[in-house]
C-alpha cells in the first residue's frame, strides 16, 4: 500500500466519522422535548459548520451534548454515537466483517499487518479530539479482542481505549469475551495491561475464570488464567466457584469438562465448596446420573463413563461422597440404586467411601438397610431368574465390600428386615442377613482382619489389579478381590 493511499483512506475514513456525527447531533439538537435547555436550531447548525470546518476541533461535540441525551445510553448510543468511529477502525483494519474474519495467523493477513496497523494509527491520531473517540476505540477493543488480535489490541489500549469498558448489551469486559472466545493470548495481554482477572460481569456475576471453565474448548485460557494468578476459589453470588461451574455445565454427552476439572483441582480448587442452596460438587453427579434413567442406551453409557471419571478425580483431591443430607450423598444414590451404579458403587466403597453417614453415622442412613429395603422391593416386583440373579449376586457382593470396609461391621440398632412383602427368593435374603448378624455378633476372625488390613493397604482404587499381583494362592486372592466373577486371577 503506497503512502498517498493510506492518507486518502484516512481522509475517507476520519470525514465520513464527522459527517454521520453531525448529521445525528444535527437530529437530536433539532428534536422537540429533550431537554428544557436545548439549541435553538440556528446555534445548532452554527456548531454543525464550525465543526465540519475544523476536523481537530473537539469541543463542539463534547460533554454538553452528550448530556443533553440521557435517554440515549448502552447499545443506542453505539448506533447514534461512537459506531461512525468503529467501523472505520474495522475498516483501517480490514475487517469490515468481522463475522468472516480470516484468522489472524493466515498468510494473508499477515502480509497485511504492517500497512494496516500504519493506517490505523494515522487514523487514531487524526481522530484522538473526536467527540465519543474513547467510547469508539474502547468498543473496538472488544472487536478485537473477540478475534484475538493482540496487536491491534497494543495499539487501541496505548491509543486511549478503556480496558475496563463494557459491552453495552452483555456487560461482558474485552476480558471476558477473550476468555468467551477462546483467545489464551490476548488474555494474557489484557491482564498485563492492567485488566482485573477476577472480575465479574454485572448480569451473571461471572468471573473470566467461571467462563473458561464451562466448556473444555476454553481449556487454554483456563490454564493460562490460572497461571496469571486468578482467583481459584472466589464464588459468584449464588456461592458458586469455577469448579462448581465445571460441574455445573457438563452434560456427559456432549460437554466432558473432564480436563478443565481436573486442572481446577490440580490448581486448589476447594471439593467442599458448596453454593448458598446447598448443591456440593457432587449435585452436578447426582443429576445426571438420574438422567440415566430411562434414557438412551448409549448416552447413558457416555454420562455414566464421565461421571465415574469425575468421581475419581474427586475423591483423590479428598471429596466426601456420604455427607448428609442424603439426597447429596453420591454413595446413598448408588447404594439406592445399587443395580444400575454398581461399577461407580463398587469404586466408592473400594477407594474408602463410607457406607453409612459420615456426619451422624448409621443412625441417619446405613447402606445395610439401603441394601436391604432395595433388594426385597426389587424381588417382590419379578420372578425373572435372570434378574433375579444378577440382583442377588450384587446385592452380596456389595454387602460383602462393606463388610471388608472395617474390622467391626456397624449395623443400625435394631436392625430387622421386613420380607412381607418379598414374593420371591425369601430364602436367599434370609441367608444374607443372617450371615451379616452372625458377623456383628461374634468376634471378628483373623481371615476377615486380613481382608480389611489388606484392602485398606492397597488402597486407593484399583484395589483388583493390586490383589492380583500379590503372591498369594488363587484361593485367597479371589477372597480378597470380593468378586464373584472372578473365576480366573
Amino acid at each position: 500500500m503506497h503512502h498517498v493511499d493510506i492518507d486518502i483512506l484516512i481522509s475517507r475514513a476520519s470525514g465520513a466519522v464527522r459527517i454521520l456525527a453531525c448529521q445525528r447531533r444535527w437530529k437530536q439538537a433539532s428534536s422537540d422535548g429533550v431537554r428544557s435547555h436545548a439549541l435553538s436550531q440556528e446555534q445548532a447548525r452554527k456548531k454543525l459548520k464550525r465543526s465540519n470546518g475544523s476536523a481537530g476541533r473537539s469541543e463542539d461535540f463534547s460533554g454538553g451534548m452528550l448530556k443533553s441525551m440521557p435517554f440515549l445510553h448502552g447499545f443506542r448510543r453505539i448506533i447514534f454515537e461512537y459506531q461512525p468511529l468503529v467501523d472505520a477502525i474495522l475498516e483501517a483494519l480490514g475487517l469490515q466483517d468481522p463475522e468472516h474474519q480470516e484468522s489472524p495467523e493466515s498468510p494473508s493477513c499477515a502480509a497485511g499487518d504492517s500497512g494496516r496497523f500504519r493506517v490505523l494509527q494515522k487514523l487514531l491520531d487524526r481522530e484522538s479530539h473526536a467527540p465519543f473517540y474513547q467510547e469508539g476505540v474502547s468498543y473496538t477493543l472488544l472487536k478485537v479482542a473477540e478475534l484475538g488480535l493482540v496487536q491491534a489490541a497494543e495499539i487501541l489500549l496505548h491509543n486511549g481505549a478503556d480496558i475496563t469498558f463494557e459491552d453495552p448489551v452483555t456487560y461482558y469486559t474485552a476480558l471476558h469475551i477473550a476468555v468467551l472466545r477462546n483467545q489464551p493470548d490476548m488474555v494474557e495481554l489484557l491482564v498485563q495491561r492492567g485488566a482485573d482477572i477476577n472480575r465479574r460481569d454485572r448480569i451473571h456475576e461471572s468471573s473470566p475464570l467461571d467462563l473458561a471453565s464451562e466448556e473444555p474448548e476454553r481449556l487454554p485460557c483456563l490454564r493460562r488464567l490460572l497461571e496469571l494468578g486468578a482467583d481459584i476459589n472466589a464464588a459468584d453470588k449464588h456461592g458458586k466457584t469455577a469448579l462448581l461451574h465445571a460441574l455445573a455445565s457438563s452434560d456427559g454427552v456432549q460437554i466432558h469438562n473432564t480436563e478443565n476439572i481436573r486442572l481446577l483441582l490440580e490448581g486448589g480448587a476447594d471439593v467442599k465448596a458448596t453454593t448458598k442452596d446447598g448443591d456440593t460438587v457432587f449435585t452436578f453427579l447426582i443429576f445426571l446420573l438420574g438422567e440415566t434413567v430411562g434414557s438412551d442406551a448409549e448416552e447413558a453409557e457416555m454420562i455414566n463413563r464421565f461421571c465415574f471419571q469425575v468421581t475419581q478425580l474427586l475423591m483423590a483431591h479428598g471429596a466426601n461422597p456420604s455427607e448428609c443430607p442424603p439426597y447429596e450423598s453420591l454413595t446413598h444414590l448408588c447404594l439406592k440404586s445399587f443395580r444400575l451404579h454398581f461399577p461407580l458403587l463398587r469404586f466408592l466403597l473400594e477407594s474408602g467411601a463410607s457406607y453409612s453417614c459420615s456426619l451422624h453415622g448409621p443412625t441417619c442412613w446405613s447402606g445395610f438397610d439401603i441394601i436391604f429395603e432395595r433388594l426385597c422391593s426389587h424381588l417382590s416386583e419379578s420372578e425373572d431368574d435372570g434378574f433375579s440373579i444378577d440382583l442377588l449376586q450384587k446385592a452380596e457382593t456389595t454387602l460383602e465390600l462393606m463388610m471388608a470396609s472395617c474390622p467391626v461391621v456397624k449395623l443400625p440398632s435394631n436392625f430387622q428386615i421386613d420380607l412381607s412383602n418379598c414374593r420371591y427368593h425369601q430364602d436367599k435374603i434370609k441367608a444374607l442377613f443372617g450371615k451379616l448378624k452372625q458377623l456383628e455378633n461374634t468376634p471378628p476372625t483373623l481371615k476377615h482382619l486380613c481382608r480389611v488390613y489388606l484392602r485398606q493397604y492397597l488402597q486407593p482404587w484399583p484395589v483388583d489389579v493390586k490383589v492380583k499381583a500379590l503372591v498369594l494362592p488363587n484361593q485367597l486372592k479371589r477372597y480378597l478381590l470380593i468378586d464373584p466373577s472372578a473365576e480366573h486371577v
